[in-house]
């Protein structure tokens, strides 16, 4: 696995992010056109697919949204004892989980100072990940 950096660190699933999501998408479409289109004596199962693919397009959404909030508490917990390790104190409650999300690719080196300058300056993600002079790769998310 070549090293991670900010270019590219984003991670893309074909089978999630192309086939899964595109297709539940599709299907939606695909199923209010049938129900539009339909005569009066397919009505009744013309709805039950609209709704049924409403409901895979639902479940397939919150199915990344809730591996990605666990995700986002372990994270948290871990850069929250990472920094323990470090200072002896605990993150800044100022931080976000946004915040603290783009500092988990810093360096130890670099880390707790990082962290004074983003509650300090109120970075975003995106900029606290840019100002990161030694990555560190996690190549565990998903």
């Amino acid at each position: 696995m070549k090293n991670q950096n900010y270019s590219n660190h984003r991670r893309f699933v074909f089978g999630y992010h192309f086939f899964a999501m595109l297709g539940s998408l599709i299907l939606v479409i695909g199923s209010i056109v049938n129900l539009v289109k339909t005569t009066h004596e397919g009505l009744y199962s013309a709805s039950l697919i609209t709704f049924g693919s409403v409901i895979l397009l639902f479940t397939t959404f919150y199915a990344r949204a809730f591996a990605i909030k666990a995700q986002d508490r372990v994270i948290r917990a871990e850069e929250n004892f990472r920094y323990f390790l470090l200072t002896k104190s605990t993150l800044p409650e100022a931080l976000t989980i946004r915040q603290i999300i783009g500092l988990r690719f810093a360096s130890d080196d670099e880390f707790p100072a990082l962290v004074e300058k983003a509650v300090k300056e109120n970075m975003s993600e995106n900029d606290i990940k840019k100002s990161i002079k030694t990555w560190r790769g996690d190549y565990y998310r998903v």
